[in-house]
């Protein structure tokens, strides 16, 4: 059974909601630069999207894979605490590359960290706190994970506009503040949930039909829920000279500005009337910022966009944890956030191919894929509604 005892309660969310913000901190100075960085080196657009989709494919592999191990060790931390440090060794390699071939080797490594810890982390979470509150768990540790993207988006703003610093100084200071993150780490009190049952399979049978009908849904998204990159790189054609470098960057911030402000608000909102609805506004607000930024050309459109493009985030990213956590059983919570996880970072890689090729023949045809895409999602949501009726955070 499911231990009750919520050992560490409200404290563990906190705390590795402190770890989330040094860690966004760190990778978010990187974030909003990196596609720049790969064109400095001579990447094309396809290169771009081929790295956005194997980032998040490694992690998505790893996820399922440590997911089951932590679940069948009953361990969680020490998946927490190696995930974090691979991924700041990477981002120091990153730093020091200089070519095109060790950025993508490298940009696309440091997520084998992310692989590791991320569904052990959720399941920290989601053990921590009645069932009630996960939503909200999930909004506040997501709201900590986005200010810190904030404040290192916005540090990257200042390196590059004021000190003069380059992409690789930038992206070198990044790996010291993600080791930092590590320090609060021990202060996290692991749950006791013992070893589980759970069994690894290759396989979707072992999952209860309304969680994979879900994950279908999630997949399809997926699909047309390319990399943030191509967003950054679409907004340089407003701008010129340095400008051109540094106006997307801010443009950025505001991105992650609503999404960390939201993200709470969001999470709670998914406690009270349903994940479904949430997921729903969310996937059909993904679809219109996706057709904003195929047609439309001003600076004041790109600003209201960036805005609700983080709207989209702080309403999917947790809401989708927390239904997945939902509708998981009790002795298999991690194996399940990590086999969503699996899915959706796997519909990645072929997201990221399709918009980098769509992308050198024209932005426009990459961000039509992207709202046909979400549309498509939203329409497989709803004829499978009926499974997913009553599961408000209702699982133990």
């Amino acid at each position: 059974m499911e231990n009750t005892g919520k050992k560490g309660g409200f404290r563990n969310v906190i705390i590795l909601s402190i770890v989330s913000f040094l860690n966004d901190l760190s990778s978010e100075m990187i974030m909003p630069i990196l596609p720049m960085f790969l064109q400095s080196l001579g990447a094309s657009g396809q290169i771009v999207g081929l790295v956005g989709g194997i980032r998040d494919s490694i992690s998505g592999i790893l996820k399922v894979l440590c997911g089951y191990w932590s679940d069948k060790t009953g361990k969680r931390k020490i998946f927490v605490y190696a995930g974090y440090g691979i991924s700041s060794v990477f981002k120091l390699l990153l730093g020091l590359s200089k070519t095109a071939g060790g950025a993508v080797v490298f940009s696309s490594m440091e997520r084998v960290g992310k692989g590791l810890r991320t569904a052990a982390r959720d399941a920290i979470i989601a053990e921590s706190v009645d069932p009630t509150q996960r939503g909200k768990s999930f909004g506040i540790h997501r709201g900590m994970d986005s200010a810190g993207a904030v404040l290192g988006a916005g540090v990257a703003f200042i390196f590059l506009q004021f000190t003069g610093l380059g992409f690789s100084a930038i992206i070198i200071i990044s790996a010291v503040i993600g080791l930092a993150s590590l320090v609060p780490l021990r202060f996290v009190s692991e749950p006791e949930t013992g070893r589980q049952n759970a069994k690894l399979k290759l396989s979707l049978s072992i999952l209860p039909r309304p969680l994979k009908l879900f994950i279908l849904v999630a997949a399809i998204f997926a699909l047309g829920n390319f990399s943030y990159m191509f967003f950054v790189l679409r907004a340089q054609h407003l701008f010129e000279g340095k400008w051109a470098t540094t106006a997307p960057i801010l443009l950025y911030v505001l991105f992650n500005i609503f999404y960390s402000a939201l993200s709470v608000p969001l999470g709670v909102v998914s406690d009270r009337i349903g994940r479904q609805k949430v997921l729903i506004f969310g996937f059909g607000l993904f679809a219109a910022v996706s057709f904003g930024f195929a047609f439309c050309n001003s600076l004041l459109f790109y600003i209201i966009l960036f805005a609700l493009y983080g709207v989209v985030f702080a309403a999917v990213d947790g809401a989708e944890r927390a239904l997945v956590s939902d509708l998981a059983g009790p002795d298999s919570r991690a194996t399940a956030l990590g086999t969503y996880s699996t899915i959706t970072g796997l519909a990645a890689l072929p997201a990221g191919i399709v918009a980098g090729f769509l992308w050198d023949k024209s932005p426009v045809y990459t961000f039509i894929f992207g709202g046909a895409t979400a549309i498509a999602a939203i329409a497989v949501f709803v004829i499978f509604s009926r499974h997913f009726t009553g599961q408000k955070a209702l699982k133990s």
